[in-house]
Order: structure tokens, then C-alpha cells, then sequence
């Protein structure tokens, strides 16, 4: 618990060693967190992600960060919430799972997540948040490469559900 936290702000700020995208299938930028990534990174950021041939939904890859302050970017491709009856909280998990799982084989120490799928993608904040922290729990447990896992958030509203699931964790434990 001690190595997650959680912060209101802009993603595209942080400096650490790779945030998470919130990114579309084809990794063409887009809108929200995706756009302010790809704006912040510049022209070299789309260019690279152009030669990994797209990223199927609830799977991630890896990037330079160029002109952010973070090193390296993970695309996430979470889902679209279709009401939770395509496999949509598995493949949110996934994309937590396979972030992290990128973050360790690349060496790194310190991730930030913003809301996987909680933008135009319309996942419930709630379940969303409940599952980031699930995932991101979980997984340190069995890990003590990474130091620091950020959730960023974009609002109030999602700072308070990344925060009561992180005291429902902590409740349970």
C-alpha cells in the first residue's frame, strides 16, 4: 500500500519513469488523456507508435516519452463499456496487468495511471476504480522492483472512488 498513491493533476507533468496511455487500438492518438499525451510528446511520439502495428484492447506497449518528463509511455487499450456483458472488467484488468508486467521487464520503478476507459470509453468510475487498485494491489505483492504506482486523476470525482478503493483494500487487509 505504501508504494500507491493517489494524485489530482496532469499526467503529462509527472516525472517518472513511464505514464500510462489511455490509448485507442490503432495508437493514432486521440481525445482526453490520449490527445494530451500525444500533444505533450510531440510529432515523435505518433511516429513511433506508428511502426508497433496497432494494440488489441485490454493489451499495452511501450514507447520513448520525448518530450514529456516521463522516459517512456505504456499504450493501454482498455475497453468501451458496452453495459459489462463483453468481457469489459477483464480487459481492464488486463491492460493494469500488462503495464505493469511492461514497466518491470523494461526495468523501471515508478508508473502512472490516469482512469483506463472512465473517458469517452464510459466505464463506471466506480468498478473502474475498484479494478485498477485490485489489479495494482495484487500485482505488487508478488513485486518489489516497482517503487512508486501513481493513479492520476482527472478530476474530484475519480480521486474520491481511486481513494475509497484504496481504503476498501486497506480495510480488507
Amino acid at each position: 500500500m505504501k508504494r500507491m498513491e493517489v494524485v489530482l493533476g496532469d499526467i503529462t507533468k509527472l516525472e517518472v519513469d513511464a505514464i500510462v496511455n489511455a490509448a485507442n487500438s490503432r495508437l493514432a492518438g486521440g481525445s482526453g488523456v490520449d490527445g494530451a499525451i500525444h500533444q505533450a510528446a510531440g510529432p515523435e511520439l505518433l511516429a513511433e507508435c506508428r511502426t508497433l502495428g496497432g494494440c488489441p484492447t485490454g493489451a499495452a506497449k511501450i514507447t520513448r516519452g520525448y518530450r514529456l518528463p516521463a522516459k517512456h509511455v505504456i499504450h493501454a487499450v482498455g475497453p468501451v463499456w458496452h453495459g459489462g456483458n463483453d468481457n469489459e472488467p477483464e480487459l481492464l484488468a488486463s491492460c493494469y496487468r500488462c503495464s505493469l508486467q511492461l514497466a518491470v521487464q523494461h526495468g523501471l520503478k515508478s508508473i502512472a495511471f490516469p482512469a483506463i476507459s472512465c473517458g469517452v470509453y464510459r466505464f463506471p468510475i466506480g468498478q473502474a476504480a475498484q479494478i485498477a487498485v485490485t489489479e495494482v494491489a495484487e500485482f505488487l505483492k508478488t513485486d518489489i522492483s516497482l517503487e512508486r504506482v501513481i493513479f492520476v486523476c482527472f478530476d474530484d470525482m475519480m480521486q474520491q472512488a481511486i481513494t475509497q478503493a484504496l481504503d476498501k483494500l486497506t480495510d480488507a487487509g
